[in-house]
This record gives C-alpha cells, sequence and structure tokens, in this order.
C-alpha cells in the first residue's frame, strides 16, 4: 500500500490544500482545522453539514501563507472567495467580508470556544445512522422536517482543533473504486470526502473496515492507530467545483456499506466509507510513502 494523497483544510469545511509532504503530530495534520468560524448569533461553529444555512461555505478555500510549524501558532491564511477574490486572515476587515457573503455574522477564529460544538443535518436517507443517536442529539429541524443534530466539536480527537470526530481520517482508492462500480452514474470523487490520507494499491473492496484496532505505519515515522469507520453524512452529496449534489453517493453507501460501530457512544449500524484514526507516533509523511 502506498500514500496517494495528504490533504489539509486549514478552514473547517472550506475547500483545503493537496500537498506532497506534511508534518504530523498527536494532533493530526500539522495546521489541519486550525481555523472555523464562529456563528456570532448561536455561537455554533459553522458548518457545510447544514447547508441551507451555510450554502456558500463550501465554495470558499484556504490556504497557509507559510508552512505551519508543529508546536507554534497556526499562521496567517489566504481565504479564496467564491467570486475569486482573496482576503488574508489577518486582514482587519476579514469578519465583515465573510459575514457579507455568507449573510450571518461570523467571526473567524482559531481557539474552539467552551464547550463549542457544530450542527449536521440528517437526510432522508434510509439506513443512513442510528435512530436511537439522531433522536438523543436532535436540536431542531430543518423547514424540510429533516432532523438538525447538535455535536461537541473533536468529541474523539485532541483538543484544540476544529474536527468533527477525530484526529485523522484516512480512505483508500479501492473504496472509491467500488462505490463507483455500484453506482456509476454517481462521482465518488476524493473531494467529498475531505479525508486527510488517501491510500493506493490495497486489496479490492471496503478494505478499511477491518482495520478498526489495528495499529500501522505511514512511511517511515508516523504509525497510526484506527478507531472505527468513517460515518458519512449530507457533506458528501453536496456541490462543489465541478461536482454536483448528488444525494445518491450517499444513498449507495447506506445501501452497500453500513458497517456495527462498537464505540459505546455512537455503537450501532451507520453508512460508512473510510477509517478514523488517532496519531501514536509523529512525524513527516510524503506522497508514495507505503502504508504497512
Amino acid at each position: 500500500m502506498t500514500i496517494a494523497a495528504i490533504h489539509r483544510y486549514p478552514v473547517k469545511s472550506m475547500q483545503g490544500e493537496s500537498l506532497q509532504r506534511a508534518a504530523f503530530d498527536e494532533r493530526g495534520v500539522v495546521g489541519d482545522r486550525a481555523y472555523a468560524l464562529l456563528d456570532v448569533e448561536t455561537g455554533i461553529v459553522a458548518s457545510a453539514k447544514v447547508p441551507k444555512r451555510w450554502p456558500q461555505l463550501l465554495r470558499f478555500s484556504a490556504a497557509f501563507v507559510d508552512e505551519p510549524v508543529l508546536g507554534e501558532s497556526a499562521p496567517p491564511v489566504v481565504i479564496t472567495f467564491p467570486d475569486g477574490s482573496t482576503r488574508r486572515s489577518d486582514d482587519p476587515t476579514i469578519n465583515e467580508a465573510l459575514s457579507s457573503v455568507l449573510g450571518r455574522d461570523v467571526t473567524l477564529i482559531t481557539t474552539p470556544p467552551e464547550g463549542a460544538g457544530f450542527e449536521e443535518i440528517w437526510p432522508e436517507i434510509d439506513d443512513l445512522a442510528p435512530q436511537h443517536i439522531i433522536d438523543a442529539t436532535t436540536a431542531r429541524q430543518e423547514d424540510t422536517g429533516e432532523a438538525i443534530s447538535r455535536f461537541d466539536v473533536a468529541a474523539f480527537a485532541p483538543t484544540g482543533r476544529f474536527y468533527d470526530l477525530a484526529a485523522i481520517h484516512v480512505i483508500t482508492e479501492s473504496t472509491l473504486a467500488r462505490l463507483g462500480e455500484l453506482a456509476p452514474d454517481s462521482r465518488f470523487d476524493v473531494r467529498r470526502y475531505r479525508p486527510n490520507v488517501v491510500l493506493a494499491d490495497t486489496d479490492p473492496g471496503f478494505v478499511e473496515n477491518d482495520w478498526v484496532g489495528r495499529e500501522m505505519s505511514l512511511g517511515d515515522a508516523v504509525r497510526v492507530s484506527y478507531t472505527f469507520q468513517t460515518m458519512r453524512c449530507v457533506m458528501t452529496t453536496l456541490a462543489q467545483e465541478d461536482l454536483p449534489e448528488d444525494r445518491d453517493t450517499l444513498r449507495t453507501v447506506a445501501k452497500h456499506n453500513r458497517v456495527h460501530i462498537e464505540k459505546p457512544e455512537v455503537a450501532g449500524k451507520w453508512a460508512c466509507a473510510g477509517v478514523y484514526a488517532d496519531v501514536t507516533a509523529g512525524g513527516e509523511l510524503a506522497v508514495g510513502d507505503p502504508h504497512s
């Protein structure tokens, strides 16, 4: 198995960076999800997982001005707006500019507030998630009647960054290829899944399902412990760049790869593609390095 791609997302729910080489520490890719937008009215961290509230968010992209350094504060980022214009995160008018486009009053932040949370909508797709999880976490409803849940930021990840659940998300080209075979009219582009690491040269099929509980090496230095399969959500269906909105991408996962996750807090059957991991040893990783 080899490292096919490495991705970092400097601002939560914006497009990110494709890297040839990256440093990893116990919190994942250095600089990943270092920034986020805070909705001033609600105190919720903005997420494209509620697309009606944040329809433009995934059309932004962000890249670091300088490479982040392990142990230091994140450097500024350049944010590219949907119209192609750019502003730096240290521009004193950045919050006003972002708020104007997003249609809500937001603040760009680098430290999760006490008790920070994000929201996620549950689209009307059969067998997507355990109903008891949806019922227990629902905070409000969309005008479509679809439930919207609230979750803590970085629920199972080290604190200090704006992850949803875990520090590292890994997916294989074989999983994306298998989904493409099952639904050839849909595009299972890796951009829909926002992984940190993409692996090539694996066995065919949903191979990550069997890695939970195993510790493996990424390259010569980085070691990860695979913790639980990646539960998929509405984010994978959204339009971005040249990809159209397509809920069949998520329906296909829910129909063909429902996995029973053992983790007590989220125990039950979920629609899954990919796997989460903790970093047990940091270091540098490059595209083309081996995975074993």
